[in-house]
């Protein structure tokens, strides 16, 4: 029998969480292996759709992390994304996937340390729900 290891995608903010996620790994942190972070101009660009594909391709859970409220520097990309990842909880309880697998997170720059923390966090939370039943 094979252990579950949990595969995460996160799109990360080029801006906040993408500088945090480097910064975990300056700090030492050791962020899983099966964790594929992908870079985004803006958390506000990922669609419903990139997170459906994520799902679809074998993600057993996703993380998009954006910036702090007020704090964008698109202005309104932290706000547009949650109104997408609102969407996509819709769709996933319709379909019968635990909403746990998606998550909204907001992180600084500087904190790489709550960054890897999360992600962690996640990774034991999947642990816990199982594979993805999509993939």
């Amino acid at each position: 029998m094979t252990s579950f290891v949990p595969r995460i995608v996160a799109f990360c903010c080029d801006k906040s969480a993408y500088v945090a996620a480097d910064r975990a790994g300056r700090l030492g942190s050791s962020l899983p292996a099966s964790l594929e972070i992908i870079r985004v101009p803006c958390a506000g660009r990922v669609d419903v759709i990139h997170v459906l594909q994520a799902i679809e391709q074998g993600a057993d859970g996703v993380l998009v992390f954006a910036c702090h409220e007020d704090n964008c520097h698109s202005l309104t990309g932290n706000r547009v994304v949650q109104v997408r990842i609102d969407r996509v909880h819709r769709l996933m309880e319709e379909i019968g996937l635990e909403r746990e697998r998606l998550e909204l997170r907001h992180v600084a720059s500087t904190n790489g340390a709550k960054f890897a923390q999360i992600v962690e966090r996640k990774f034991q939370e999947l642990e816990t729900l199982g594979p993805s039943p999509v993939r």
